[in-house]
């Protein structure tokens, strides 16, 4: 499928990148490349074939949930130029 310079043109004009007029040809070509293959996977049959989300069956093995390191939360607090009942005290910003 060929592609002309003025739906070239206008592609770049919408993905607001500049193509040059030398290269309109070369890309012209290559997009004409991309809808051929388009063309070829639409056109193959996928009657009864279970859509999936990814083509490997492979699972994510996650690492356990657990503390790894110990609580300084009052040694934090202590840093803070103010603090009441465990929380950071901080000047107000919005009346």
């Amino acid at each position: 499928m060929a592609v002309d310079a003025q739906t070239i043109e206008k592609l770049a004009e919408l993905a607001r990148i500049a193509i040059s007029e030398e290269t309109i040809d070369e890309v012209s070509s290559r997009l004409g490349d991309v809808l051929q293959l388009v063309d070829q996977l639409q056109a193959v049959n996928t009657d009864g074939v279970e859509p999936m989300a990814h083509p490997l069956d492979e699972v994510q093995v996650l690492r356990q949930d657990a503390v790894t390191e110990p609580n300084q939360r009052e040694a934090f607090l202590a840093l803070a130029p103010q603090s009441e009942a465990g929380l950071y005290l901080v000047p107000k910003v919005i009346d």
